[in-house]
């Protein structure tokens, strides 16, 4: 990948080793993304549960 480019893959995946982190269900149907392929330790949520869990976190990914 050409410098100045995020790799998503390597971003989240250092995410991954120091916890779960959580998809939003609406927006993975909107994309028809399955729960087969989300990358290891995400998993689909639901909007109650991420206002929940943003309500109490430290940092937020948005993207």
């Amino acid at each position: 990948m050409p410098d100045g480019y995020y790799n998503l893959e390597r971003m989240l995946k250092s995410v991954g080793r120091k916890g779960d982190f959580l998809l939003c269900g609406t927006c993975m149907d909107a994309r028809g993304m399955l729960d087969a392929k989300v990358a290891e330790g995400a998993r689909r949520s639901s909007m109650d549960e991420l206002g929940q869990r943003t309500l109490v976190a430290d940092k937020v990914l948005v993207f």
